[in-house]
């Protein structure tokens, strides 16, 4: 009897060594497993609070060159103004020349040199009607430019608050594997966009007319409506056809039957021609 139980209590005292080892295992493991989460954890909160910090950086730049760039833009577009009010007062001028050469014409031969000192005034006058054109092609041009650059980074910084998105997304999921999830973001109190939307320089009203002349070298058109119709200097038409928009049309003189304005944002493969439809709004 003695023999048998010290054999039954060897044997009890292996099984309970050997599932004393089996538990240690398990909870070696599963120690080890809760470390490797909480590290993972802790370099996901870290990494996203670094993509956070890098997004902020680059959203405050944005926002500062977006500023920037509107307020270029306004500066553009108060010095294409000045052009055309400048451009209208040579257009004044030429004509009053013109009248004035026609009326010294008709005297006589003793008024010559006073004829000829002002046809040199009317070369002159025109010579300077030439180069304010130049000009307002070019402030014309550097405005679509600083357009086109605004929209770019706005793209930049959509492409900026998806990424931020797709990080928030991630660390949800990795702490969904531990039963957690991210706290709530207290608000903090934002500060004023610097961001203003630039003012349309006319209201659309609904007018509509053709294109009657057209000038590709120049980028100048003719239309058939003009200051009966309600067309003032400054306002802005879109050129179609059959509901293809074409390009815009910005007014620059204006008579009672008809106005010719500067052709913008001309495509190559969209060319305006002659008898294509205007409107102040598409």
């Amino acid at each position: 009897m003695l023999t048998l139980a010290s054999i039954f209590l060897c044997g009890t005292v292996v099984t309970y060594v050997a599932n004393a080892n089996n538990y240690k295992g398990l909870l070696t493991d599963e120690s080890r497993q809760r470390q490797l989460a909480v590290t993972e954890k802790n370099k996901a909160e870290s990494d996203l609070n670094e993509k956070k910090a890098e997004f902020q950086r680059r959203e405050d730049e944005l926002t500062a060159q977006i500023a920037a760039l509107q307020q270029q833009l306004r500066d553009v577009t108060n010095n294409l103004r000045r052009l055309q009010t400048d451009k209208a007062d040579l257009e004044a001028k030429v004509e009053g020349w013109a009248s004035n050469v026609a009326q010294l014409s008709e005297t006589n031969a003793d008024q010559h040199a006073e004829i000829q000192k002002a046809t040199d005034d009317l070369k002159q006058v025109k010579a300077e009607k030439i180069k304010q054109d130049k000009e307002l092609a070019e402030t014309t041009d550097q405005l679509i430019a600083k357009m086109a650059i605004i929209d770019s980074l706005q793209a930049q910084k959509r492409q900026l608050e998806e990424a931020n998105v797709a990080l928030q997304n991630q660390l949800d999921e990795i702490l969904s594997k531990q039963g957690r999830k991210v706290a709530a973001v207290e608000p903090v109190t934002v500060e004023p966009s610097l961001v203003r939307p630039v003012r349309p320089i006319e209201e659309p009203i609904g007018l509509a007319a053709k294109i009657v002349a057209l000038d590709l070298v120049n980028s100048v058109a003719e239309i058939s409506a003009g200051s009966a119709t309600g067309v003032k200097e400054g306002m802005r038409f879109f050129v179609t056809r059959n509901e293809q928009f074409i390009c815009e049309l910005l007014i620059i003189d204006v008579e009672p039957e008809n106005a010719v304005g500067v052709l913008e944002r001309v495509r190559e493969q969209f060319r305006p021609r002659v008898g294509d439809n205007v409107s102040t709004n598409l």
